[in-house]
C-alpha cells in the first residue's frame, strides 16, 4: 500500500469509529427528540453558572439563583407539554370544509394567554436575579452577556 492510502484509510476507519462511539454515547443518553430537553437544560445550566462565577456570587446567591432557573425550566417545559394537543387542535381546524372565525380567536387568545404567563415568568426571574445581586455583581454579568451573547443576537 503506498503511504497516501494507508493514511486515508486510517482517517476513515478513525472517523467511522468516532462516528459510532458519538452514536452508541448519545443512544446511550436517551437521545433522540426528547433528549434535546435535556441537553439545553445542561447547556443553559453551564451557561449559568460560567456567568455567576464571572460575577463572583456566593453559594447562598447561587443557589437562590438555581432556584430562579429550575421555576423558568418548569414553566417552559410547561409550556411545551400543551404545545402537542395545541397543534392538533390548529390541524383539525384547518382539516374542516370551513374555518370556524371564533375557534381562530379562541386558539390565538389561548396561546396569547400562555405567552403572557412565559412573560411574565421570565420578567420575575429577571427580577429576582437583579435583587439577589449585588451592583458589582449585577455589572460584571452583564458585561459577561456582552461579551457572550451569540453575533447578531441583538
Amino acid at each position: 500500500m503506498t503511504r497516501r492510502l494507508t493514511i486515508g484509510l486510517t482517517v476513515v476507519v478513525t472517523a467511522g469509529l468516532l462516528g459510532a462511539a458519538g452514536i452508541a454515547a448519545y443512544a446511550a443518553a436517551g437521545g433522540g427528540r426528547h433528549a434535546h430537553g435535556a441537553i439545553m437544560k445542561r447547556m443553559v445550566t453551564a451557561a449559568v453558572d460560567d456567568a455567576l462565577d464571572s460575577a463572583q456570587v456566593t453559594p447562598d446567591q447561587r443557589a437562590a439563583i438555581h432556584g430562579t432557573r429550575d421555576r423558568l425550566f418548569a414553566a417552559f417545559e410547561e409550556h411545551r407539554k400543551t404545545r402537542g394537543a395545541r397543534m392538533e387542535e390548529v390541524l383539525a381546524l384547518f382539516e374542516t370544509d370551513q374555518v370556524d372565525p371564533a375557534r381562530v380567536e379562541a386558539l390565538r387568545r389561548q396561546a396569547e394567554g400562555e405567552h403572557a404567563r412565559l412573560r411574565d415568568t421570565v420578567v420575575q426571574a429577571v427580577t429576582d436575579v437583579h435583587g439577589i445581586l449585588t451592583p458589582p455583581q449585577r455589572k460584571a454579568l452583564a458585561d459577561y452577556v456582552r461579551k457572550h451573547r451569540p453575533h447578531g443576537a441583538g
